[in-house]
């Protein structure tokens, strides 16, 4: 069954209605340029709320030293989603960590190094922005990298009302959503979430 991920949650509420309705996975992110970013203290109370899902902290180009003290705050994954490269995380354990990679035509072939990774994810690429821009890309791209034995998780665009295209087109690993189920940017809308999830499983 595929999984989903909500990402982009900022408030309790949301939190708990991504849980009840059963997200595999919830992201927070630590990238404070990103109208979704969460500070250090509303990210400990969120995650200690955490239950029967990972936790995922999404961040943009981090040093090392970074990713350290993020995994020492309890975050099952780190999604880098800027352009790191593996020898950043050479060392640590590989399965700790998502890399996102922004698509925007016909893209040159992910290095399989990637594949040490927990998964892959792939989302539109936006100049100037990392996510949650609620355009799509060329579900093409992702097909094919799902073909070449990468996990993949599925972003941009995603929206309740065409998920269920997209997991038939893709056959991803998982689903990622953000604002596909936005009332405002960081402010979730509690029926959109379970309509995407629902769309999803059944």
């Amino acid at each position: 069954m595929t999984k989903v991920k909500i990402c982009g949650i900022t408030r309790r509420e949301d939190l708990e209605t991504a849980l009840r309705a059963g997200a595999d996975y919830v992201g927070f992110v630590l990238y404070p340029e990103s109208p979704r970013y969460i500070s250090p203290s509303c990210r400990k109370k969120l995650l200690s709320l955490v239950k029967n899902a990972k936790s995922v902290a999404v961040v943009v180009n981090p040093s090392r030293r970074e990713i350290e003290e993020i995994l020492k705050e309890g975050f099952d994954l780190v999604q880098l989603h800027g352009e790191e490269d593996f020898t950043l995380i050479e060392g640590m354990n590989p399965r700790r960590f998502i890399k996102a990679f922004r698509i925007k035509g016909e893209e040159p072939p992910i290095d399989d190094v990637w594949k040490k990774a927990y998964a892959i994810l792939l989302d539109t690429y936006v100049a100037g922005a990392y996510g949650g821009s609620g355009q799509t890309f060329n579900w093409e791209v992702a097909k094919k990298v799902a073909n070449q034995g990468f996990r993949v998780f599925l972003a941009g665009g995603l929206t309740p009302e065409n998920v269920k295209k997209a997991l038939r087109y893709v056959n991803p690993y998982a689903v990622d959503v953000s604002s596909g189920v936005e009332m405002s940017k960081g402010i979730k809308d509690p029926q959109k979430i379970i309509k995407f999830i629902r769309s999803v499983r059944l």
